[in-house]
Parts: C-alpha cells; structure tokens; sequence
C-alpha cells in the first residue's frame, strides 16, 4: 500500500544524472553563473560522486528511475524534486518559481506517466509552487512553505486538488538574502520517521513547531554551523535510515544518537555548489 510522507520504506526514485542534466563543459560554462551556482561543476568528479550518492538509493533496495536528457532542460535539472509532487490521487505538476526551470514538469511526467503514474493535476500562472517547499507529514496531515518560490495561489491550487480531506498546513518562509536564491520549506525540515524530524530551529515559526509537535513529532537540532552547508537536507530511504552529505559531523552525531542509520556521500560537484541535497536529487514517487 503506498505511504504518503517523507520516511517510508522507498521503492520507486526518480534521478537525472550529471550526463543528462550538466551534458557537456559548454552548458556547465554558459549556465552556472545565471543560476547562481557557487561554483562550476568539475563534470568528471560529478560522475563519480553521483554514482556514489545512486548506490546509496539501491541500498534500500528502491527502483532507481534515470531521467533522460532534454534541451529545453538547465543544469538545475539535476535536482528533480521540485517540479513534480507525488499525493493520493496522483501526480501534481508544478509550476516553477525559477522560469528557467519550467520545462521540466512536462519532460518528467512523460517518464512518469510511461510507469503507469495517473496526473492529478497542474498548478497554473499567476500560481507558483516547488516540490522542495512541501512534505508529508501522514496522509491527511501535508506542509506548505510560503515564500519566494511558492506563493499564495499557487498554495491555494494545491489545497484545492488536495482537497478537504489534507490538513495544509502552511509555513511563512524567511525571505533569501537575493531574490533569485533557493529557501525551500525542505531547508528547514527533514522528516525521519513518523515522529522523528531534523529541523533548523531558528527559522521554523512557532505555530509550525506546535502543529508538528500535536502530530507527536519530535525533532533533532542541526547545529548552527551546519545548517549553511545543507545539514538540514537529508533523505529518509526507510524509517531513520536516511542518506546525507559527509563532513556534518553535528547533524550525523544527532540522528545517530535518535537511532538513524546514516549513510553519506561527497556531493562537492552534484550538491553543494548547485545547493541541492540528497532530498533535491531525488524524486520518490513510491513508498511503502
């Protein structure tokens, strides 16, 4: 039966790998910059590092799905999270807060739709809406984050194919420091389990901590200087079995002592100069 939240038991996973998403040096030379990325990918040590990082998905024993290249697609593809939203009655395509990045709903879905997934339906302009911006919390209990990537008709769209039986419940997000950089709600939060969750505490409203809290969540801390480096982004691929970056050393300590098995990879090329975890590479369509 499939599980609608972020920890359950993986089994289907959709990814694009640098080949598809990066191409060649030319792309990664003309695109970096404008999509602010911190630095341009080392294309060979990307290969590398993501094959390392779709190892760790085939431990949980998951179907890794490869995405296909596209030219309408940027090297922001490699982070498939963000334009496609798994729920009950079925696939919801985003639309993207970056324009760049609009294309990608229609090239993933065409993948999707080809394993048998049904399209619940789309959120349309002036909507917008992000994958990185939701999560699950159990069936009838989803999150929403408000700000620069999601905004309020883009929310209001979503509740609507939800319908009334999701309790939304959504998150005022802190503005970037520049309007183009990415806050995603999954900065901030990482479910682990049914009542475990890593957080950000600094950045998570009052209201949200105690609407979590009444879903019997509890939370491990990411440390202050860890959060930069992405501490707070890390992907369950089971119950408190969750994949993250290496060289977090606060946040490792801390799921581990809440009983998390932790599995890491480098992510220099694929993740942290493009600011995308182990949950933005990824697109979990299937868990159970």
């Amino acid at each position: 039966m499939p599980q609608f939240n972020e920890y359950s038991n993986l089994v289907q996973v959709a990814v694009r790998n640098p080949e598809h998403a990066f191409v060649n040096q030319e792309k990664l030379v003309q695109e970096w910059q404008p999509l602010r990325f911190h630095a341009m990918p080392d294309l060979e040590k990307s290969h590398a590092e993501f094959a390392l990082f779709r190892q760790c998905l085939l431990t949980s024993g998951a179907e890794v799905i490869d995405l296909p290249a596209n030219d309408s697609l940027t090297i922001d593809s490699i982070y498939p999270r963000d334009n496609v939203l798994v729920s009950p009655k079925g696939l919801i395509l985003c639309n993207m807060g970056r324009a760049s990045r609009t294309p990608e709903a229609a090239v993933n879905v065409a993948v999707y739709e080809a394993l048998g997934h049904k399209i619940a339906g789309q959120i349309k302009a002036p909507g917008t809406l992000e994958g990185g911006d939701f999560i699950w919390i159990d069936e009838q209990h989803a999150a929403v984050g408000l700000g620069p990537r999601t905004n309020k008709e883009g929310v209001k769209q979503l509740q609507a194919i939800l319908g009334d039986e999701v309790d939304l419940h959504v998150v005022d997000l802190p503005d970037p420091e520049h309007p183009d950089d990415v806050l995603h709600l999954m900065s901030i939060i990482s479910p682990v389990d049914q009542d475990l969750a890593l957080i950000y505490r600094p950045f998570m409203p009052h209201n949200f901590i105690s609407w979590l809290k009444a879903r019997g969540v509890e939370f491990v801390d990411v440390p202050e200087d860890e959060y930069l480096p992405m501490g707070c982004n890390v992907l369950a691929i089971a119950p408190r079995s969750v994949v993250m970056l290496e060289n977090l050393p606060g946040v490792k300590a801390g799921l581990e002592q809440a009983g998390c098995s932790v599995l890491t990879y480098l992510g220099m090329e694929i993740s942290r100069k493009g600011e995308g975890g182990p949950t933005c590479l990824t697109r979990p369509l299937i868990r159970e």
